[in-house]
């Protein structure tokens, strides 16, 4: 149908305003967090015979959202693998080694969320992408968050997973491992630009 007169004005009007009276969610409409990796930690530890825990001395973390709406949120972390510190020098070259972390051809241990859940005041699970020497398979942190409302806070979360189903099969000599690796981390983070959270 043709529009001619007032009412082709009227539809011009109606396209000229509609993005004063129904504007977008810009960038600083929506929440933007800096993560302090030097105030965060990201640690792991396996039931093993002989002690297996340690921490990763390099990775980034950053913390999105598309609106105030705390479930639009992505996390996603990079570490570095050949960051890890156990204390040990023997058992920090195994762990890097092609039988666990493959370093050398897999140099990123990532997550990157898919979806927020919320399950309480202050929990959250998160489904996301997990990938370690390259291969990738959805995995669930479960995360608690303080500070909410006050322009700074916390996040401590954990996850457990398989390491048989990333490749990492093998075992260490002498020492029973288990199958299941627990990972725990704390961020520490602010609100830099945008509104804060609902």
């Amino acid at each position: 149908m043709k529009l001619i007169g007032p009412a082709r004005c009227a539809a011009q009007l109606c396209i000229f305003f509609a993005p004063i009276i129904f504007p977008s969610l810009s960038r600083s409409q929506a929440p933007i967090f800096e993560i302090s990796p030097m105030e965060s930690t990201i640690n792991f530890h396996v039931k093993s015979s002989v002690k297996i825990a340690g921490k990763f001395d390099k990775w980034d973390a950053t913390l999105t959202f598309t609106s105030p709406d705390e479930t639009t949120g992505v996390l996603e972390i990079k570490i570095q693998a050949a960051t890890v510190d156990t204390g040990s020098g023997m058992k920090n070259r195994k762990l890097k080694s092609r039988d666990f972390f493959d370093v050398e051809q897999n140099p990123l241990i990532t997550f990157k969320s898919t979806k927020f859940v919320q399950t309480g005041p202050h929990t959250f699970e998160v489904d996301g992408d997990f990938t370690i020497r390259g291969v990738s398979n959805p995995e669930k942190l479960t995360l608690t968050v303080s500070g909410k409302g006050t322009g700074s806070g916390e996040i401590k979360g954990s996850m457990v997973f398989n390491r048989k189903d990333y490749g990492m099969d093998k075992g260490i000599p002498f020492i029973k491992i288990a199958d299941h690796i627990d990972v725990n981390f704390h961020l520490k983070g602010k609100r830099v630009g945008g509104p804060p959270l609902a």
